[in-house]
């Protein structure tokens, strides 16, 4: 089963002032704000978020191209609180004299971030919104998806932003959904046999 952090946490998940390691140095808190709004807004794998450069955002159409599994290229919607956040973390990697490396996430030293450096920022970014044993970056992919489909998203467009190749894959989310519709339906149905007569 996917595991998700609860909507009521994304909330305190997506502040800019938790807690970082390097705290006095402001690009890497502006830095690591975005890598977890772009992980949970978008609901990319990290080995994606890795290799994002600069200019795969298209601001003009709001939209942010990304190459997947077999080099497979999807185009990922974006918000406007995506885009402001884009924008912040672009004007702190000029501010720390990065602004010329084409690579889009970049190390408190300037050089291209690696896969085990997203997942220490995303395990301490979860760490004080939830109780999850597993805090990982694809714990915010499956909280994207299962989010999304609890607000009534297409199955098929939650598929097409994964990136997923086939629907199978993008089925599995819907047993969340199922649960709570299961659990909403035992405390409100008048004949549910749970209730109170």
């Amino acid at each position: 089963m996917p595991v998700t952090v609860q909507d009521a946490n994304i909330g305190r998940l997506l502040e800019p002032n938790l807690i970082s390691d390097e705290s006095d140095n402001p690009f890497v808190e502006i830095r690591d704000t975005f890598i977890i709004t772009l992980l949970y807004s978008t609901g990319i794998r990290r080995g994606e978020l890795v290799n994002l450069k600069v200019d795969d955002f298209n601001l003009f159409r709001k939209e942010m191209r990304v190459v997947g599994k077999g080099n497979k290229v999807r185009s990922i919607p974006l918000t406007e609180e995506m885009i402001d956040t884009y924008n912040t973390y672009l004007t702190g990697r000029t501010e720390a004299g990065f602004g010329s490396n084409p690579t889009l996430l970049l190390t408190a030293k300037g050089m291209p971030i690696y896969p085990r450096l997203v997942h220490q920022i995303v395990s301490r970014k979860l760490a004080p919104v939830t109780s999850l044993t597993k805090k990982s970056p694809h714990v915010l992919r499956h909280s994207f998806a299962t989010h999304m489909l609890d607000r009534g998203a297409d199955l098929n467009a939650i598929k097409e932003i994964l990136g997923h190749v086939n629907l199978a894959a993008t089925q599995v989310y819907t047993h969340n959904s199922i649960t709570k519709l299961k659990e909403a339906y035992r405390k409100a149905h008048p004949k549910s046999e749970n209730k109170t007569h």
